[in-house]
């Protein structure tokens, strides 16, 4: 464990956010190495238009085979998949916060949480998703999908949150909230609706961990965004 650990990441990628936050909460000093999802067709990987694919750069390839962010580099590991790496770091540096609680059935409810967002709700408004559905129906597509998500969601933390999504205590769960939030006023959604992910968000917002994860706060945030 005597070098620094290395994040591969790009500063508005969700699943790299909640990489940050993590990281950030448990005190994990690490090397900053972004990766551009956008430059020169992106670095992570290139856009053929005519056949609407992706196409993955053999840089990023050789550290992650599926070629998304974020990958981690920790104790001699290449690790790959934000929640893979949250619960990684979580199993590994077992002093608090605890991103996955003891208790079976809370921690139940906060991989219920997080798997809803991380599964039901991010991956449909993607990048790789954007790019292949068209820059004309984007912004449409990415707000309906995440007005589903949230739909459902809200509902459910009616009966899970406290002061956070499940309970008083940070989990997991938040830190997959907190990027999907910033999506959904991307694309515009009505977060009036929602009123309980509103309230965990403003709760947030400003927890040092947190700000320091934020998309404005890394390396690669272009200076009209900060």
């Amino acid at each position: 464990m005597s070098s620094k650990p290395r994040l591969y990441s790009y500063f508005r990628s969700t699943c790299s956010w909640r990489v940050r936050i993590a990281l950030a909460l448990k005190g994990i000093e690490y090397d900053y190495h972004p990766v551009h999802l956008l430059k020169d067709g992106g670095e992570q990987a290139s856009f053929k238009d005519k056949f609407k694919l992706l196409y993955f750069k053999d840089e990023y390839k050789s550290l992650n085979p599926n070629s998304l962010l974020p990958a981690l580099e920790i104790d001699g590991h290449c690790l790959a998949d934000s929640m893979s790496i949250i619960e990684y770091l979580d199993e590994t540096r077992q002093d608090p916060p605890y991103l996955l609680p003891k208790d079976p059935a809370i921690r139940a409810t906060v991989r219920r949480i997080s798997n809803n967002i991380t599964s039901g709700i991010q991956p449909i408004q993607n990048l790789r998703v954007l790019i292949y559905v068209g820059a004309d129906k984007k912004k449409e597509w990415g707000k309906h999908w995440i007005e589903q998500g949230f739909n459902s969601l809200e509902e459910l933390l009616e009966k899970t949150s406290g002061k956070y999504c499940v309970g008083d205590d940070i989990t997991m769960a938040d830190l997959c909230l907190i990027p999907q939030v910033y999506n959904a006023n991307r694309f515009e959604v009505d977060m009036s609706r929602y009123p309980i992910i509103t309230r965990i968000n403003a709760q947030l917002e400003n927890h040092d961990a947190f700000v320091a994860a934020h998309p404005r706060q890394q390396p690669d945030c272009p200076d009209e965004l900060k």
